[in-house]
C-alpha cells in the first residue's frame, strides 16, 4: 500500500511533468499543495468521477489557478474522463487541459479562475446556492442538498481586493460550508512577500466572522485531516485553514523561492526532484498500485447510489417538491412560460404608460418573479434606486437562507462574481444591481461570465448622462460600447416597459452566456406598437416607425433616445422625407437574426444615422461613418437633465440637421 506521501508525489510527478513538457506553466504550488490536496480528495471530497455533475457532489475551486496542474492532476488520479495524453498536452491549442481552465463540468472543472482573487468570490456564490437550496428543499429526515464549497488560494487571491468583498459577505451570512485552504507559502512571482504583504491573514479573517485554523503544516496529512474535521464541525461560519507550505517542494534548487512559481523547472531540476522524492517511474507514468489508491470511481458511485435512494424516499414523502427540484436541476423554465411571456408583453403593450425603464424593470420581476422561485436577485447597496426588489422578494440572512434577495451591500465587484458561483451551482438564476457606471469595478467579474458562458443577469440602471445633477463620475460615457465590445455578452437596453419586460423574458430564457440589463433612471414615453412590431421586440431591432413610401433614410437609436429619433422622424416627415424609426434594444440579438430579417429592417444602400448617449465609435459599424451617429465622446456635466440634452446635442434640430447632412451625401461610406 503506497504511503500517504507516494500518492502526493504523484501530483508532484506530474505537474512539474506537464509544465517541462509545455516548456510552460506554474509548477510550484501543485507541488506545495499536493499533500493537502491528497487529503482533501481522498479522504473528504464527496464526488463522483463517473458523473461530474452530480448535484449534490461537494464543489471545489482552485483560485489559484495558475497552478492548474494540481486540479488536472487530482482528476485523472481519481477517474475523471481526463487521460494521461490530455495531461501530456497541457496548455496546447485545442487541449482539455488550458493554462487557466475556466469552467467544464463534463471533466469536474467547477471553475478555476485565472484573476487572482475571484475563486474564493465564486466560491461564496456556490456556498451561498447550497445553503440556500437547502433551507428551500430540504426536510426533516430528507437533507437533500447537503455538501461542501472547498477553496484553494494563495497569497495572490487575498491581496487582491476582491478577496475582501468576498470574505467580509461570507463572515456576513455565515457560510458555514465554506472551507478555504490558504497556501502560506510566502512567495509570490516578485519574490518573498514580506516586503509587500505583511498583513495579519488570521486576524483578518477572524474579523470577517470566519473560523481560523492557524499554523497547520500543510505538508504533513495528519495536520491538514484534523483541521478539515474541525473546520467541517464548525457550522455557522466559514472557516480559512491556514497552511504553511513550500512552493516547489522537492525541487531542491528551486523549492522555496519565486523561481519555482511561474516557469518550468528545467530538465536537471526536475531529474534532482524526482531523486529528492524518491519517484524513479518515467515521465507521465503512474504505477498501478498508486493509481489503483487514488481512484475514486467506486466510492464516487456508491456515494451517488446512497443519495438516489435518498431522492426516491423525497419523491414519496414530498412529491411536489420533488417535482420542483427535479425542473430546477435540468434548468427547466415552467411549464406556461412562453403562454406568460406573450400575455405579458400583450399586456403591457395595451396598457402602457411613460414610466423609467428601471421601474418597467420592476415590473416585469413582479410579473416573471412569482413563477419563477429560482430566480434570486440582490443590490450592491442600491435597491431602491436599481428597482430590483420584487413584490415577493424576501432577504437572506445568516440564520435564514430561504429567501430570494441578498443584500450585497457595496461590494459591486464581490456581488458579481458571487453572482457567477450562483449561476455555475445550478438550481438559480441569479441578477444583481448596481449602477452602470459603477459596472468598472465589477468588470473582470463580468468578462469571466462571457468567458465561462455563464447566465449571469446583471442590472444597471442610470444608464446616460441624462441622469443630471449626480455630474460626470456617475454618468457613463464609454460604457455601453465597451461591453457590447466582449464575446458573448448580450446588452439590452430598452425604451420603454414593453422592451424592458422583453429584455426580461430574453435574459431568463439565455443559458448561453450573461445578459446586462441597461435601464434608465428618467421616465420614457409608451411607444405604440402594431401586433407584427410587438412580435418583433425579441428579435432585439425592429421597425418602430415605418416612413411613408419607402424609406430614405433610417433612424437608429437605443433607450431613451428612441422617444428622441420618433420626434425627429416627425419633424423630417413634415418636410417630406421618408424616414424609417428602428429601436435597436439588442444589437447582439438583432445581429443573430437571419440576414433577410436584418435587411428588412436595414435595407441596404439606405442612409442611417445612429442615436445614443456614449461614445460614437459602436455605431460605426450601422451607418458607415462618425458623422451619422449622434453621441458622446466627451464627459458629461453636472447639470438637469433638460440642460443636458441641448448642451450635448440631443435634440429634435439637432438629429434633423444630421439626418439632412446625411441624406444630401447619399452613396458616401454606406454600410453593406
Amino acid at each position: 500500500m503506497p504511503t500517504r506521501r507516494q500518492l502526493a508525489n504523484a501530483i508532484r510527478a506530474l505537474s512539474m511533468d506537464a509544465v517541462q513538457r509545455a516548456n510552460s506553466g506554474h509548477p510550484g504550488m501543485p507541488m506545495g499543495m499536493a499533500d493537502i490536496a491528497e487529503v482533501l480528495w481522498r479522504g473528504f471530497l464527496k464526488h463522483n468521477p463517473g458523473n461530474p455533475t452530480w448535484f449534490d457532489r461537494d464543489r471545489f475551486i482552485l483560485s489559484n489557478g495558475h497552478g492548474s496542474m494540481l486540479l488536472y492532476s487530482v482528476l485523472h488520479l481519481t477517474g475523471y474522463p481526463l487521460s494521461i495524453e490530455d495531461i501530456k498536452q497541457f496548455r496546447q491549442l485545442g487541449s482539455h487541459t488550458a493554462g487557466h481552465p475556466e469552467h467544464d463540468p463534463k471533466l469536474g472543472i467547477e471553475t478555476t479562475t485565472g484573476p487572482l482573487g475571484q475563486g474564493l468570490a465564486n466560491a461564496v456564490g456556490f456556498a451561498l446556492a447550497e445553503k440556500h437550496l437547502g433551507a428551500t428543499f430540504n426536510r426533516p429526515g430528507f437533507t437533500l442538498i447537503d455538501h461542501h464549497t472547498y477553496v484553494f488560494c494563495g497569497d495572490g487571491c487575498l491581496m487582491e481586493g476582491i478577496s475582501h468583498e468576498a470574505a467580509s459577505l461570507a463572515g456576513t451570512l455565515g457560510l458555514g460550508k465554506l472551507i478555504c485552504f490558504y497556501d502560506d507559502n510566502g512567495i509570490s512571482i516578485d519574490g518573498h512577500v514580506q516586503g509587500w504583504f505583511t498583513d495579519d491573514t488570521p486576524k483578518r479573517f477572524e474579523a470577517y466572522g470566519w473560523q481560523v485554523i492557524r499554523g497547520v503544516d500543510g505538508l504533513d496529512a495528519e495536520a491538514v485531516t484534523r483541521a478539515i474535521r474541525r473546520a467541517r464541525r464548525e457550522t455557522g461560519k466559514p472557516t480559512m485553514i491556514c497552511c504553511k507550505t513550500i512552493i516547489g517542494y522537492g525541487a531542491p534548487d528551486k523549492q522555496g523561492t519565486e523561481a519555482a512559481h511561474g516557469a518550468a523547472l528545467g530538465p536537471e531540476e526536475v531529474a534532482k526532484a524526482r531523486q529528492v522524492l524518491d519517484w524513479p517511474y518515467p515521465p507521465f507514468e503512474i504505477p498501478a498500485e498508486i493509481g489503483s489508491a487514488w481512484n475514486a470511481r467506486a466510492r464516487g458511485k456508491r456515494l451517488e447510489a446512497k443519495w438516489n435512494r435518498l431522492c426516491k424516499e423525497y419523491r414519496e414523502a414530498y412529491p411536489a417538491l420533488a417535482d420542483e427540484f427535479e425542473r430546477r436541476r435540468a434548468n427547466r423554465l415552467p411549464d406556461g412560460w412562453p403562454a406568460l411571456v406573450h400575455e405579458t408583453l400583450a399586456s403591457v403593450q395595451a396598457n402602457g404608460t411613460a414610466v423609467a425603464t428601471r421601474q418597467s424593470s420592476q415590473a416585469a420581476l413582479n410579473v416573471f418573479g412569482p413563477h419563477l422561485p429560482e430566480l434570486i436577485g440582490g443590490s450592491a447597496d442600491l435597491t431602491g434606486s436599481n428597482n430590483t426588489w420584487r413584490k415577493d422578494s424576501k432577504g437572506i440572512t445568516r440564520n435564514d437562507a430561504s429567501g430570494n434577495y441578498v443584500w450585497y451591500g457595496v461590494r459591486e465587484f464581490g456581488m458579481s462574481a458571487a453572482l457567477n458561483g450562483l449561476s455555475l451551482h445550478g438550481g438559480l438564476i441569479p441578477y444583481g444591481g448596481t449602477f452602470l457606471t459603477f459596472s468598472d469595478y465589477a468588470r473582470n467579474a463580468v468578462r469571466m461570465a462571457c468567458l465561462m458562458r455563464v447566465p449571469s443577469i446583471f442590472v444597471w440602471s442610470h444608464d446616460s448622462i441624462f441622469l443630471g445633477e449626480d455630474g460626470p463620475t456617475h454618468q457613463p460615457i464609454e460604457h455601453l460600447a465597451t461591453l457590447r465590445l466582449i464575446p458573448n455578452m448580450t446588452l439590452w437596453r430598452p425604451c420603454d416597459a414593453v422592451e424592458s419586460h422583453a429584455a426580461w423574458a430574453d435574459a431568463i430564457e439565455r443559458r448561453s452566456g450573461p445578459t446586462a440589463l441597461i435601464l434608465t433612471r428618467q421616465a420614457l414615453p409608451h411607444q405604440p406598437r402594431s401586433p407584427e412590431q410587438l412580435a418583433n421586440v425579441r428579435r432585439g431591432g425592429y421597425t418602430l416607425i415605418e416612413s411613408n413610401g419607402a424609406p430614405e433614410l433610417v433612424l437608429i437609436a437605443t433607450g431613451s433616445e428612441v422617444a428622441l429619433i420618433v420626434e425627429a422622424a416627425k419633424a423630417l416627415g413634415a418636410r417630406g422625407r421618408r424616414v424609417r424609426v428602428v429601436s435597436m434594444a439588442s444589437t447582439e440579438v438583432f445581429d443573430a437574426q437571419p440576414a433577410d430579417y436584418r435587411a428588412s429592417v436595414l435595407p441596404l444602400g439606405v442612409p442611417r444615422v445612429a442615436v445614443e448617449a456614449g461614445v460614437r465609435d459602436y455605431w460605426c459599424r450601422y451607418v458607415g461613418n462618425h458623422d451619422r451617429v449622434v453621441g458622446i465622446d466627451t464627459f458629461g456635466a453636472s447639470a438637469p437633465a433638460k440642460d443636458l440634452f441641448k448642451h450635448f446635442g440631443f435634440t429634435t434640430e439637432h438629429v434633423v440637421s444630421v439626418a439632412e447632412a446625411a441624406l444630401g451625401a447619399v452613396g458616401s461610406a454606406l454600410p453593406q
